[in-house]
């Protein structure tokens, strides 16, 4: 489990993170979202240990990362955006030297990094690090985070520079530790990727959680509370008659008259697919323009600005 519990970091006067409370609970994937700027880079650091907070705390396991640093990266594994490796050893031995600093016996670590590098998709490379491909360094360091058998995973960009294969591999391998009750928080700025694979979502802006929850939660909270309209498409059998609602903007008939698109401050779908049946008018399809990731996600920068 992690606890964020009120956490800020000051740089030079100015809050790069500003009292960030989350909670993590065993088996979730936590996404966190957020561009340049927004405090996310800070917030990994912070709780990874690298950086200590200004105020607050983060809590990994009922332990304080400040406080118990060594214990606490004895219970994470972290991959940071841009993975270090020793070029001239292959992947079992940079694997073997990690191994060694997490106080792992050489007979442990071998046998991790056999089961380990084929679930990467390394088994059988023998060539030294420095003749990897980048998404061959991410692959590798996917096995480096759990080498350790982690508790607490923590992965910042896991899927810069992997193939379409790589990705799905690594969602399989993701979504497995999290059933084992392990918890991962995945920093991306890659919307759909975060979607797919995270059971909840925080986004940051300027450093400040303007939103959290899952996906479908947050999509459709702020349709509630947004000021944005709603966009409607209705096919029909028969002819439509003429539609009024108080909350009707405005309607496009086609120009049969069998189906329109209305955009209306609220959800009139209910309404319309009564007013049809009173007029004998057959349905055939009735939905709701459901906006995409993108809209959803700078909608909530919008309104935190």
């Amino acid at each position: 489990m992690i606890q964020l519990e009120h956490l800020s970091k000051e740089y030079n006067g100015v809050r790069a993170v500003n009292d960030l409370t989350v909670e993590i609970p065993d088996g979730e994937i936590f996404g966190l979202l957020g561009p340049n700027g927004s405090g996310k880079s800070t917030a990994i650091l912070m709780l990874v240990g690298l950086i200590e907070p200004t105020s607050g705390r983060c809590l990994i396991n009922g332990l304080d990362v400040a406080r118990d640093p060594i214990t606490v990266k004895q219970q994470i594994g972290y991959m940071p955006e841009d993975v270090g490796f020793y070029p001239t050893l292959s992947a079992k031995e940079n694997l073997t030297y990690f191994g060694k600093l997490y106080g792992m016996d050489t007979r442990t670590c071998i046998k991790r990094c056999n089961e380990l590098l084929p679930l990467v998709g390394l088994d059988g490379v023998i060539k030294d690090i420095g003749g990897y491909s980048k998404g061959m360094r991410q692959r590798l360091g996917l096995a480096k985070a759990l080498l350790n058998d982690p508790s607490v995973i923590i992965l910042d960009e896991p899927t810069a520079n992997l193939d379409p294969q790589g990705v799905a591999d690594y969602r399989t391998i993701i979504r497995n530790v999290a059933r084992e009750g392990k918890t991962v928080v995945v920093s991306s700025h890659i919307l759909e990727e975060v979607s797919k694979v995270s059971t909840s979502i925080g986004i940051l802006s300027a450093g400040t959680l303007v939103a959290q929850g899952s996906w479908k939660d947050l999509a459709r909270d702020h349709s509630i509370h947004a000021s944005s309209h709603v966009t409607i498409h209705v096919e029909t059998q028969d002819p439509m008659p003429e539609f009024h609602h108080p909350d009707l903007i405005h309607i496009d008939y086609e120009r049969d008259r069998h189906g329109a698109v209305l955009v209306t401050r609220s959800d009139l779908r209910d309404d319309i697919a009564d007013y049809l049946a009173q007029n004998g008018v057959r349905l055939r399809g009735l939905f709701r323009e459901e906006r995409s990731l993108e809209e959803t996600f700078l909608s909530y920068y919008q309104v935190a600005g």
